[in-house]
C-alpha cells in the first residue's frame, strides 16, 4: 500500500516518559497490521508542568525545572528535527527510548550522545541539550499536540483524521507490555472506536504493573 493510502497518525511524545515509550512501541506494531503511518512530534513534560511545579513530588519537580533532566532530550530532538528534517525524529526517539528505558541508562549526557550515534546523527547535536535555541519551536510543537486534548493529560497524544474532517485526538492508551500482532490491531480499532464517540472522555483502572520493556 502506498503511503498516500495510509492513515496518518500524529504522535506527540516526551522521551522521558516510560508510558509514552510503551505506547510508541505499540504504534510501530500498528503500522504492521493496519494501513497507518505514524508521524512523530515532540512535546515536553517540563513545559506541561512549568506552572505547577509546587504541586509535584520533589524529585519529579526537580527534573522539570530549568536545567533539569527533562529538558535535554526534548531539546536535542527538536534541534535534530529543525536541522535534519522530520524524518529523523522517530529514529532518534527509538534510539533515546532504547537507551533510557530498555537499557535502563536514564537521562544523561552519555546516553543522549550514544542515542545520537545510534540514530546516525551528528554528535554535535548534544550541545543543544543545554541550549534554548529551539525552545520556541519546542513549545509550538508541544502546543500543537496538547491543544487537541487539553491541559489535564500528558504524553503521549495521538491524533488521526476523523470522519468529519476534524482531528480525532486522545491521550494514551496506557498499556504494558506493548501489544503485538492481532492484539495491537484490536487495541487500535477499539481505541479509535471509543474516541470517535462524541462526549466520550475516559476509561481507566488502577495500574497493577509497571512498564514492561521487551
Amino acid at each position: 500500500m502506498s503511503d498516500a493510502a495510509k492513515t496518518p497518525a500524529d504522535f506527540w511524545f516526551d522521551p522521558l516518559c516510560p508510558w509514552a515509550w510503551m505506547t510508541s512501541r505499540w504504534m510501530l506494531e500498528v503500522e504492521k497490521v493496519r494501513p497507518v503511518e505514524v508521524r512523530w512530534h515532540v512535546m515536553s513534560l517540563a513545559v506541561l508542568n512549568e506552572n505547577r511545579l509546587d504541586e509535584l513530588p520533589a524529585q519529579y519537580a526537580e527534573n522539570m525545572r530549568p536545567g533539569g533532566k527533562a529538558w535535554g532530550p526534548v531539546r536535542v530532538v527538536i534541534a535534530a528535527q529543525q536541522l535534519h528534517g522530520d524524518e529523523v525524529v522517530g529514529r532518534l526517539y527509538t534510539a533515546l527510548g532504547t537507551r533510557i528505558h530498555n537499557e535502563g541508562l536514564g537521562v544523561s549526557t552519555e546516553s543522549i550522545a550514544a542515542a545520537l550515534e545510534d540514530a546516525g546523527l551528528p554528535a554535535e547535536l548534544i550541545a543543544y541539550a543545554d541550549k534554548d535555541t529551539y525552545d520556541a519551536e519546542l513549545r509550538a510543537s508541544h502546543k500543537a499536540g496538547i491543544d487537541l486534548v487539553g491541559q489535564e493529560v500528558g504524553t503521549p497524544v495521538i491524533a488521526v483524521p476523523g470522519h468529519d474532517g476534524e482531528q480525532l485526538a486522545f491521550f494514551g492508551p496506557v498499556v504494558t507490555p506493548a501489544p503485538k500482532g492481532e492484539e495491537a490491531a484490536k487495541l487500535w480499532d477499539g481505541t479509535l472506536m471509543v474516541a470517535s464517540i462524541p462526549g466520550f472522555y475516559e476509561i481507566k483502572r488502577t495500574r497493577t504493573q509497571g512498564p514492561v520493556f521487551d
